[in-house]
């Protein structure tokens, strides 16, 4: 019988501008795949301005390893290829044919195939990279084995997309995804679902497969969080993981034989008129879909949610592993005495304003840090946001010192950027936490290898 696992540190932040129940069509002329959302790859380019691409052609590789192949989502040609300083690519931008033509990889059935055919289908049509592993949250490596894979099936981030509502037509596909995931481990595949979503998101059974509901507040739908209270990671062991509609994605690949990066995802924030979803391609370009339905003042763009998002400008390009776009105010403006004020519509976690009263409103929040950079302050708040059995902020300070062993006993190895979004979001010393925990974990990475 599924197990049902209580959070209970955490916060959640109600944010005006969700998305409402409806998906828009729009056709999109430019997309592009940029090698900076993949962490410690070296890319090498495979094509040149001009050329001409299908959807599943190979755009470039990593140097470290042939095997991880990058592919575009779209069919077109190669527009422009942006670089930045030492002329590190930055985007690979494709202006999308009229008419979609897809590479063919063949239709198979992931039950008859042996595991080595499966990771070739999957690292050839440039899909392996959807695939990621902790510790370090980096592309997984196709030689290696997991000792488990974990699937969350929801998100609990603020205004984050309802995988409910997404994945009614996707059900077929998520079965193909998890028969091929099936061969990958010699595992468990744990698919981790929001308490009360069970019968919404029905899938085959399969003695591998093990159902796990979540309830609580954020983060109780990262992926970090389920591995720790499920699988913990050791020294020297890996966990794999997939966003569920990646796993679609996997699906679709062995049904059709194309990689087909169609994905929906969730348009919201409290400066977009009319919140909803958007069924596009991976890579699509953000000007495109917010077309006259952003409301006029400074407003900032960001790829993903507001916690771990990346802020982009209005004509970049949906990051490779977000599924929402947040449209929130920009907040480079000073509020004289804003500390002293009752402060009845401001969110607060420690109840310094008297919205606490109202637990369930919804706020229009900007960008304002609402002070500057100080000495850390030994205030235990942290731990009332971090659900993990690990210790924040001595964690962050072994980072900080560069202390290997300590880092090590402190469980580097189970936390990733988003796990601490929390704790940046609430600390009183305006510190970016996540930055810092992306430091140590490259540097962990480095060292290991």
């Amino acid at each position: 019988m599924p197990q049902t696992i209580r959070i209970r540190k955490g916060l959640n932040i109600n944010l005006s501008g969700e998305a409402s129940k409806t998906i828009s069509e729009r056709a999109i002329d430019y997309y592009a795949l940029k090698p900076t959302d993949f962490r410690g790859i070296n890319p090498k380019l495979d094509v040149q301005e001009g050329d001409k691409v299908r959807a599943g052609s190979i755009l470039f590789h990593d140097k470290n390893s042939e095997r991880l192949l990058f592919t575009s989502p779209v069919s077109g040609s190669v527009a422009q290829i942006i670089r930045g300083e030492k002329r590190v690519i930055q985007e690979i931008c494709i202006q999308r044919d009229a008419r979609m033509e897809f590479e063919d990889f063949g239709k198979a059935d992931p039950a008859a195939l042996t595991r080595d055919e499966i990771v070739d289908r999957l690292t050839r049509s440039g899909i392996w990279p959807v695939i990621r592993q902790r510790p370090y949250s980096v592309i997984a490596n196709p030689s290696h084995t997991p000792k488990s894979i974990f699937i969350s099936c929801f998100d609990s981030a603020p205004l984050a997309p309802d995988p409910v509502f997404i994945l009614k037509e996707l059900q077929t596909e998520c079965n193909v995804g998890l028969s091929a995931l099936a061969k990958l481990t010699g595992g468990r595949i744990n698919l981790c679902m929001k308490q009360g979503s069970g019968q919404a998101l029905e899938f085959a059974p399969d003695p591998k497969v093990a159902v796990h509901y979540f309830s609580g507040p954020h983060p109780s739908g990262n992926v970090g969080v389920q591995i720790h209270h499920l699988d913990p990671i050791n020294k020297g062991e890996t966990v794999w993981y997939i966003h569920i509609q990646d796993l679609a994605l996997i699906g679709r690949l062995f049904l059709t034989g194309h990689y087909d990066a169609t994905r929906i995802i969730a348009l919201t924030g409290s400066e977009i008129i009319h919140p909803q979803y958007f069924r596009v391609h991976r890579g699509a370009r953000i000007s495109e879909i917010l077309e006259d339905n952003v409301k006029p003042g400074n407003v900032r763009y960001i790829s993903g949610n507001v916690l771990t998002g990346t802020r982009t400008a209005r004509n970049g390009y949906l990051g490779f592993y977000d599924h929402q776009i947040t449209v929130i105010p920009e907040g480079n403006h000073f509020e004289f005495l804003g500390w002293a004020k009752p402060g009845f519509g401001k969110f607060s976690f420690s109840r310094t304003f008297f919205s606490w009263f109202r637990p369930f409103r919804q706020y229009r929040l900007d960008t304002n840090l609402h002070g500057g950079t100080r000495a850390y302050v030994m205030t235990g708040q942290y731990e009332k946001v971090f659900p993990m059995n690990i210790y924040p902020l001595q964690l962050i300070k072994a980072i900080l010192i560069k202390d290997i062993d300590l880092m090590e006993n402190l469980g580097i190895y189970e936390v990733d950027e988003e796990d601490f979004a929390l704790c940046e979001f609430i600390d009183t010393s305006k510190t970016e936490i996540q930055s810092i925990i992306r430091e140590g974990l490259d540097l962990m990475r480095q060292e290991m290898n």
